[in-house]
């Protein structure tokens, strides 16, 4: 485990982002906690006819209780996103040929961004969970923007192969939410309320 977020006042128990995503290891530093990072080690594989908010949901809740289940002390956070194109499941694309189908089904489309929340202590019994959906309106792009953009951003490792927080904004006709880093992998605003609810204070 890491610990890139700055030193702080001790909490009142540990918090572990159970995820190796650099997003979200940047987007949970913002609240300015201390917090180690874990690998959740969780089959991803979309389960037969599984939605994808179920999909999303289920991910973070695995996520969440897999490190949990490590470190039953700790308050533990689990996050997945999954991009949902008329019902269907869109994950990390993972190469440059899948980036470039995902993004030309994408294009001119609205698709919807699941991200998914589990705050999960094990210690005291707390386990609470969200879903923050992104509706994204993508422009009619054309195969050379698509090509220039995955060779600029090789955005992929990330689901919907669209990084709004980079170049990828630029693919985008709206974006339509109620937490503005939802988007990027961690909804802040929802992770705060669970923090909270979960005894771990932000602000002193």
């Amino acid at each position: 485990m890491t610990s890139p977020a700055p030193a702080s006042s001790p909490l009142p128990r540990p918090l572990i982002l159970g995820s190796t995503s650099r997003y979200r290891r940047e987007l949970l530093a913002r609240l300015h906690l201390p917090f180690e990072v874990a690998a959740p080690h969780v089959d991803e594989t979309p389960q037969v006819g599984e939605r994808p908010e179920a999909l999303a949901r289920r991910l973070a809740l695995a996520k969440a209780r897999a490190v949990a289940a490590r470190h039953p002390q700790a308050v533990v956070i689990g996050s997945d996103q999954v991009a949902d194109l008329d019902g269907e499941p869109l994950g990390k694309p993972g190469t440059h040929e899948r980036a470039v189908a995902q993004l030309r089904r994408m294009r001119g489309r609205t698709v919807i961004f699941q991200t998914a929340l589990s705050v999960v202590c094990q210690a005291s019994g707390f386990e609470m969970s969200d879903l923050a959906a992104v509706k994204v309106r993508f422009r009619a792009l054309t195969d050379a923007e698509i090509e220039t953009y995955l060779r600029r951003e090789e955005p992929y490792d990330c689901a919907g192969s669209a990084k709004s927080e980079g170049l990828g904004i630029a693919l985008l006709e709206s974006i339509d939410n109620d937490d503005p880093t939802a988007l990027v992998g961690l909804p802040l605003i929802r992770t705060a309320h669970m923090l909270r609810a979960a005894g771990l204070p932000l602000l002193g």
